[in-house]
């Protein structure tokens, strides 16, 4: 079984975002362990520039490179991203599986992205839209492609 961790920046507040997420975690529980990994955001002022950004990304990057699992495949979500289709993002867990990989690991950055040296260090570079979206609605997205693409390659018929 494939182990999934997510390395989210950012602590969940809202309790329908924690529902939600806890919906699609449960019905994960089908085709992979799930392991969520919160860490914090770094606190900016309110105008920083962008050295104060710089090093709060870094030091963002620092904790979460601590948490990436030895030998997993990372995906990193930033806006520059590939976008992709979900049988194309079933395809890779697919293909990643075939390979015989046992971790995958997506990253999702705060609310200032991530720093250059995660998104380099990344297998892929994935991308939802070209839009905005909050960090917390973000993490239930990724944990419904996640389900959604386990279904595709099960068959199901979840992703019609």
């Amino acid at each position: 079984m494939l182990n999934v961790t997510l390395i989210c920046v950012g602590k969940m507040k809202e309790r329908f975002f924690e529902d939600a997420f806890a919906e699609y975690r449960k019905r994960l529980g089908a085709y992979c362990r799930l392991e969520l990994v919160e860490l914090p955001e770094q606190r900016l002022p309110d105008e920083p520039s962008d050295r104060e950004l710089a090093a709060a990304l870094e030091r963002e990057a620092d904790e979460i490179e601590k948490r990436i699992p030895a030998g997993a495949a990372l995906v990193a979500l930033c806006v520059e991203g590939r976008q992709m289709s979900s049988p194309d993002f079933a395809a890779l867990i697919g293909t990643w599986q075939a390979a015989g990989r046992s971790r995958v690991c997506f990253v999702v950055g705060g609310s200032c992205g991530l720093a250059e040296r995660v998104k380099r260090r990344a297998d892929v570079r994935l991308s939802f839209s070209e839009m905005t979206f909050p960090h917390h609605l973000f993490r239930v997205m990724l944990a419904e492609q996640l389900y959604r693409a386990f279904r595709i390659l099960a068959g199901g018929k979840y992703h019609k």
